[in-house]
Parts: C-alpha cells; sequence; structure tokens
C-alpha cells in the first residue's frame, strides 16, 4: 500500500460529491503553481463529504489565501485527518509561494518522524525540499536540520561513501609538477601519499566551497517545481500534493535517508539541498580533512628504492647507490647481450671454398669460381655476425647511458620533491582552515 493509498476508502459513500471536490482541487493546484491565488470559483463549489479530510483543508486554505478565519474549516479537516491536513496545507502555501503563513505546529504534524531503519516518505521528501529552497523562512531550514541532527545519520554510512558522493571521480594517481619527468615514482606510496591527500583536500574545499556560495533563496519564494536530483520528479511538492488529493499517477520507489543525502552531495545536485547534506556530513568531513592534513604533511623520504628502466635503483640524497646502480647496469649487459654460438656455417663456409681453389687447378675452373662464391659467403656471415655483435654492444651502451643518466635525474626529482613538500604543508593546511570555516557555517551554508 502506498503513502496516499487510503484515500478512496472515504469516498465510496458520495461519490458524486468526490468527484467535485477533487475538480475544485485539482483546479486550486493548478492556480496556486501558476500565479499563487486561489481560482475564482468559491469554495461552495463542492459539496462537504463526512469523513473526508480534503473538503475542509480545500475550505481552510482558501480562507487563508483570502486572509479569512481558517480556523472552523481547519478543525473539521485536522479531526479527521491530521497529518494529511497538515501535509496538504504546507504543500500547497510553499507551492504558492506564501509557506510564511504556515503555524510551526504544522511542519512537525506534516513531517511525522524520520528513521534509519525506514524509507523517507515522499511527502517527508517534498516538505524537506521545499524547506530547503527557503519556502518555510529560515525557521523551516532550521526544522529539517533538528530532524537530521537528531539521527547523527553521518554514523550510519562509510566515510569514503561521504567523499565519493562529494567529489567522484578523483585520479587514480597525482603527479606533483617535481616528478612530471618521472611519473612512476608519483606511485610509489611514499610519494603518492602526500600528494593524494593533498589533491583530495583540495578537492573536498573546492567542492565545499562551490555549495556554501550557492545562491540562497528567499523565503517566500516560489518553490521550483523540478529537481535535478537522482531521485526524481515524484518528490515534488507539487506531485505530492496532486497525490494527496487522488490526481495523482503511481508513487515511485521510496529511498533510504542515507540515499538521499549521498545523492544531495553529488555534483549538479540542487544547491539548497546540497547545503543541509553537508552540513549533516560536516562531522565526518572534519575527522577526514584533519587526516588529509596530516597525510599531506608528511616528510618526504630521505633514501628511496625507485623502479628504472625496469631495474630497482636505490636513491641516496648524494646520488644513486653504487653497489645498486653496479647490478642493474650487469643486469643490463646480461639482458642485452644475445647469447650467440660460434660461427661454424661460416667456417665450414670458407673451409669449403679453400679446399674448391685447391683442386681447382686439377679440375676446371668452375671448380674455382665455386670455392671464390663459398668463401665470400662465409665471409659474409662472419660481417652479419661482427655487425649483430657491435649492434648489441651499442644498445647495451645506451641503456647503461640511460640507466645512470635517469638515475641522476630521479635523484634531482626527489630533491625538488623534498622542496615541494613544504609549500604542499602550506597549502593542505590552508585547505583545512577554509573548510573547517565553510562547514563551520551550519545552517547558514544550506
Amino acid at each position: 500500500m502506498g503513502e496516499f493509498s487510503a484515500l478512496s476508502t472515504d469516498l465510496t459513500a458520495s461519490p458524486q460529491a468526490a468527484t467535485e471536490v477533487h475538480r475544485y482541487a485539482e483546479a486550486l493546484l493548478a492556480h496556486l503553481a501558476a500565479d499563487g491565488a486561489a481560482p475564482p470559483a468559491a469554495p461552495v463549489a463542492f459539496r462537504d463529504v463526512p469523513g473526508f479530510w480534503l473538503p475542509p483543508a480545500v475550505e481552510a486554505l482558501v480562507a487563508l489565501l483570502s486572509g479569512d478565519d481558517p480556523l472552523e474549516p481547519l478543525s473539521r479537516a485536522a479531526s479527521r485527518d491530521q497529518q494529511r491536513t497538515a501535509l496538504f496545507l504546507c504543500l500547497a502555501l510553499a507551492v504558492s509561494g506564501q509557506g510564511s503563513r504556515i503555524h510551526a505546529s504544522w511542519l512537525g504534524t506534516a513531517f511525522g518522524e524520520l528513521s534509519i531503519d525506514r524509507p523517507v516518505t515522499h511527502g517527508q521528501r517534498s516538505l524537506w525540499l521545499a524547506a530547503a529552497r527557503g519556502a518555510y523562512g529560515p525557521a523551516g531550514k532550521i526544522f529539517v536540520l533538528r530532524k537530521l541532527d537528531a539521527l547523527a545519520v553521518q554514523e550510519h554510512a562509510d566515510a569514503e561513501q561521504w567523499i565519493q558522493a562529494l567529489i567522484p571521480g578523483e585520479p587514480a594517481v597525482v603527479v606533483p609538477p617535481s616528478l612530471a619527468d618521472f611519473p612512476e615514482m608519483a606511485e610509489i606510496p611514499e610519494l603518492a601519499r602526500p600528494a593524494m591527500a593533498a589533491d583530495r583536500l583540495a578537492r573536498l574545499r573546492g567542492r565545499c566551497a562551490e555549495i556554501t556560495s550557492a545562491r540562497k533563496t528567499g523565503p517566500d519564494a516560489r518553490v521550483p517545481l523540478d529537481t535535478s536530483g537522482t531521485h526524481g520528479a515524484e518528490n515534488e511538492p507539487l506531485a505530492v500534493l496532486r497525490s494527496l488529493i487522488g490526481s495523482g499517477g503511481p508513487e515511485g520507489p521510496m529511498a533510504s535517508l542515507v540515499s538521499y543525502l549521498l545523492d544531495d552531495l553529488r555534483p549538479g545536485a540542487d544547491p539548497q539541498l546540497a547545503g543541509i547534506a553537508l552540513h549533516v556530513a560536516a562531522p565526518i568531513l572534519r575527522v577526514v580533512a584533519e587526516e588529509l592534513e596530516t597525510d599531506s604533511s608528511l616528510e618526504p623520504p630521505e633514501t628511496l628504492t625507485v623502479p628504472i628502466l625496469g631495474h630497482r635503483i636505490h636513491l641516496r640524497p648524494e646520488g644513486p647507490d653504487r653497489a645498486s646502480l653496479a647490478a642493474a647496469e650487469q643486469s643490463v649487459i646480461t639482458e642485452g647481450v644475445i647469447p650467440r654460438s660460434r660461427p661454424w656455417a661460416a667456417i665450414l663456409l670458407i673451409v669449403a671454398g679453400v679446399a674448391c681453389l685447391a683442386g681447382a687447378p686439377l679440375t676446371t675452373p668452375l671448380l674455382a669460381a665455386a670455392g671464390v662464391a663459398t668463401i665470400g659467403l662465409g665471409g659474409w656471415q662472419l660481417w652479419q655476425r661482427r655487425k649483430l655483435v657491435e649492434a648489441d654492444a651499442q644498445y647495451v651502451a645506451g641503456q647503461v647511458s640511460e640507466l645512470r643518466e635517469l638515475a641522476e635525474g630521479a635523484v634531482w626529482a626527489l630533491h625538488a620533491y623534498a622542496r615541494e613538500s613544504d609549500a604542499r604543508a602550506k597549502q593542505a593546511a590552508e585547505d583545512a582552515s577554509e573548510l573547517f570555516r565553510l562547514i563551520r557555517r551550519g545552517p547558514r551554508a544550506a
């Protein structure tokens, strides 16, 4: 059964009267959404339905909009269904841009109780949306914040979930300027951890600044009728009002409290909702920011073993470690020189050619020519082998030279990274301080 599925149970006794009140309620909502005014037809255009809360609730709303006393119809509606009456009035006044006219107690009655263990109803989410957008003024926003604070929501989701919601799509590796020529060094844990922490802290600060600097909605502003959040328009005040009076389509699925808050934090979400979600996530963000600031300020290692051309070289402040560099050079030589057997084929060809030449005077000139050709072929094979050996030697010499050059460059990159760490720590402290200031603003940031 849906949130508003019991609406038809008290209408079967008078279907004609029910049709009248529904028709008028639909016209009323259309006028409210268009210009915030009641339709020209008088509330007597429909009859009361005994036991049904909507007719007196509509009368009370029209009286409020007209500046008349709504007490009598309001009492009748509340006696029939207090929560639906309160929800109807709160949302209708929000949609009309007159949310400041609600009574303080109506919000509490309409909202009901939030729970971590139960989905948020469409009625609760629509009030949440209206309050976040300023429909009920600062008091409405603080009402929602207090409801959320009472549940300690941030303790029911992993800290990483809140961070991923705020800054999705983080890079797998952050390459600082000092390691631009040695990006593989940026993956070494001792160097990666401070750079990644500083980058994440800067991104968190930027996202929090984006949320808290969003344009604020005035207390009497008309509530927008669509949303950019993941959970769709079924939670919008006007859509919930239509479901409440029995004119809406099938209800969409409801989501959990944590799911809504995580969606509200994601880039592209409604900035007013993001402000409230940021307030809820603030305790988690403080802890995370402190950890990131500490990681960003870690002292760089004085010595480090890094992979260079597939070989592990131990770097020291004064230069590459001689023993590890020598071992790497020997490995380059061993791997770069292809073992070659003796050129037996070429030697046999030359011996055969010499034999042919030796026997040529006793036989024919043709045998002499064959001997010369055979010797030539053997010599060509020896020459080719020599060229390959020279190429191997040149390749090995080039690899050894490049290895030494890269090892020296890596040492200088490590020195540059150490110099860079002071600026990184200073920037991280500034980012953390600014982030604390932004989230300390609490409800004002929403």
